[in-house]
């Protein structure tokens, strides 16, 4: 999650790995204080120091033209580690439907989507008559795992 905050800002995963080593020690400094109260997840508040340090480092190098306030008229960190954290939930709760699919499905779709094999390259695998058969058999396997998800979503 940083490191994609931080590459797609001008920079580099090394930068990204030392401004989360500095988060972290800003972190266990504040948690040393007393009167410190973490009101949010520590993913999240990791996040929004993450953020700010590298708005910061951007600013002292010159690539980021604008304030440090300006930045508060963009979705706050809270709101971008938010969905980040929906996004991971997506996907666990996918990885969770793929492995309730079931032979052959979970092969095909992962086969297709994942190892980007053709569908000929599929067909000869599992032994499909035609492309078309293979392709007709991954739209069914394709229905029963969005089945499958959405059930498992509506239940978070």
């Amino acid at each position: 999650m940083i490191v994609n905050l931080v590459c797609t800002n001008s920079g580099t995963e090394q930068e990204a790995k030392d401004i989360y080593q500095e988060a972290v020690l800003a972190f266990y400094e504040r948690a040393q204080q007393a009167n410190f109260i973490l009101t949010c997840k520590i993913k999240t508040y990791l996040y929004a120091v993450c953020r700010r340090l590298w708005l910061k480092q951007l600013q002292a190098k010159k690539r980021f033209q604008g304030t440090l306030e300006e930045t508060e008229s963009f979705p706050g960190a809270d709101e971008e580690a938010l969905n980040a954290e929906e996004k991971e939930k997506q996907f666990a709760d996918m990885k969770t439907a793929l492995e309730g699919l079931g032979e052959p499905c979970r092969s095909i779709i992962e086969d297709f989507y994942i190892h980007d094999l053709s569908m000929e390259t599929i067909r000869e695998k599992f032994g499909y008559t035609n492309a078309d058969n293979a392709k007709n058999q991954k739209y069914k396997c394709l229905q029963r795992l969005k089945k499958l998800f959405f059930d498992a979503y509506k239940d978070h």
